[in-house]
């Protein structure tokens, strides 16, 4: 399932169920099939979403970075893995770009995630 995040100001991303989850706890969201980031929560947003990204770099063994699949699909245990911090890129961007002028974040899935 995909979730589209779509900002009031700037366009719009879309992402896996799964890694929205992630970004959504982390900034202290539900899971919902649509939600908002307010223009007064995008700040404190942005600072979790960071410091997320920062933990998962302290320590990628633990929040669960997945490996990237080898080109003959197999998964390679020398290949580099997609951390949450990756992950979390377009979304803290997308954030930061709404938050200049002042406008809000939505997002939107086919059901609760």
């Amino acid at each position: 399932m995909l979730v589209k995040f779509t900002s009031s100001t700037s366009g719009q991303i879309m992402m896996f169920a799964t890694v929205a989850r992630q970004l959504l706890e982390a900034i202290g969201k539900d899971c919902s099939a649509r939600g908002v980031i307010t223009t007064e929560q995008l700040p404190d947003a942005i600072t979790r979403l960071r410091l997320a990204a920062a933990d998962q770099k302290a320590s990628p063994a633990a929040t669960g970075g997945e490996p990237a699949p080898a080109r003959n699909g197999d998964v390679d245990d020398e290949s580099p893995t997609v951390g949450l911090g990756q992950r979390a890129f377009p979304l803290i961007e997308l954030l930061q770009w709404t938050q200049q002028e002042d406008g809000f974040v939505l997002w939107e899935a086919d059901r609760d995630f």
